[in-house]
C-alpha cells in the first residue's frame, strides 16, 4: 500500500499551495486538518482552499458543520477515517493537510482514554460562565492545570470548560491524559513539516493577515452574525473572528484589531512550532534552502 502523506506546518507557511501541488502530482485527494475550515461560511478567517483549488483536487472535512455544532478531536478523527476508507476505495493517494496540532497527533498517535464529559459538570461550568465571565473559569483552570491553559489558543470556551470537567471527574489534570511519551509514526505513513526563519514566517503572517481583512473578514463576520449566530460559537473563538468580533462590538479600534490578529497569529505558530519539535520523526522542509518545485519533488517522492 502507498504512504498516506501529511503535511503540517505552522499558519501561513505554504501548506495549502504544497499540498494541491502534490495532490495534482501523485492522483491524491487531501484531508484538512484544520479546527475551523470543518465549519460552514468560516471562509476568509480560516483561509479555506479558494472554489478554484477546491475545483482541482477533491478535499474533505471543509464546510460540513454549522458554526453552533460542537466538534471534537475524537469526532475529528473518526471522520478522517471514513474519508482514508472512501479515498482509498477509490484508487487514490491520501494527503493530510493542516496545522490543528492535537488534530494531527490524533493522526500519529491513538487518542488518550479520557473520560466522557459530565452533563452536570458541563451544565453547571456553563452557567457559571455566564454569570461571571469565561474569564473565571480559565483563572481556575490556570490554577489547576497551568499546562494545558498555555497551550489553548485564546481564551476557548469549550476547552476551558471540558478540562474542568475532567479535573472535577478524576482529580487529575487534563493535560496529564495528553501522552508526551515517545513514539513512532506508522510504516504507512510519512510526515513532513514546513519551515521557514522566524523572520520571514513573520513576515508571512503580516502579509496573510492583511489580505484577510482586505478580502473581507469583517464584512464575513458580520454577515454570520446576521445569520443569527451569536459569536459565543465554538467555531467563532478562534484567531481572526475573535478580535473581529471585539471591533464590531466597539471593544477595539479597527488599527488595535488588525495589530491584535497579527500578534495573536504569531504566538499561535510559536505554539505550533513548539509541538512539532516533539516529533523526531517529522521530515523538515527548510523553504529558505528548497524551491517549491524540490520540495514538491521531495513529498511526491514518497
Amino acid at each position: 500500500m502507498q504512504k498516506r502523506i501529511i503535511i503540517a506546518g505552522p499558519t501561513a507557511s505554504g501548506k495549502t499551495k504544497l499540498s494541491l501541488q502534490v495532490a495534482r502530482e501523485i492522483d491524491a485527494e487531501i484531508i484538512s486538518v484544520d479546527s475551523r475550515q470543518c465549519y460552514k461560511y468560516l471562509d476568509i478567517g480560516t483561509a479555506k482552499p479558494s472554489f478554484e483549488e477546491l475545483a482541482l483536487v477533491k478535499h474533505h472535512n471543509i464546510s460540513i458543520l454549522e458554526p453552533h455544532e460542537q466538534d471534537s478531536v475524537a469526532n475529528f478523527k473518526n471522520r478522517a477515517n471514513r474519508y482514508v476508507a472512501d479515498i482509498e476505495s477509490r484508487g487514490k493517494r491520501v494527503i493530510f493537510c493542516g496545522g490543528s496540532t492535537l488534530h494531527l497527533q490524533s493522526l500519529i498517535h491513538p487518542l488518550d482514554d479520557i473520560p466522557s464529559s459530565n452533563k452536570e459538570n458541563i451544565e453547571r461550568l456553563n452557567k457559571l460562565a455566564d454569570e461571571k465571565g469565561i474569564e473565571e473559569l480559565y483563572n481556575l483552570l490556570l490554577e489547576t492545570d497551568p499546562e494545558y491553559a498555555s497551550k489553548m489558543d485564546g481564551k476557548n470556551r469549550q476547552r476551558i470548560i471540558r478540562a474542568l470537567d475532567v479535573w472535577q471527574q478524576t482529580g487529575k489534570q487534563f493535560s496529564s491524559f495528553h501522552s508526551d511519551k515517545p513514539f513512532q509514526l506508522s510504516e504507512n505513513m510519512e510526515l513532513f513539516v514546513l519551515h521557514h526563519p522566524r523572520k520571514v514566517l513573520h513576515q508571512r503572517i503580516e502579509k496573510r493577515s492583511d489580505a484577510m481583512f482586505t478580502a473581507g473578514i469583517v464584512e464575513e463576520t458580520k454577515q454570520i452574525l446576521e445569520m443569527g449566530f451569536t459569536g459565543e460559537e465554538q467555531a467563532l473563538q478562534t484567531v481572526g473572528y475573535r478580535e473581529v468580533l471585539d471591533f464590531l462590538d466597539g471593544k477595539l479600534s479597527e488599527k488595535v484589531m488588525v495589530e491584535k490578529v497579527k500578534t495573536s497569529t504569531r504566538r499561535y505558530a510559536k505554539r505550533q512550532i513548539t509541538w512539532f519539535r516533539r516529533w523526531p520523526f517529522a521530515t523538515i522542509l527548510d523553504m529558505s534552502k528548497l524551491s517549491e518545485a524540490e520540495a514538491l519533488q521531495a513529498v511526491a517522492a514518497v
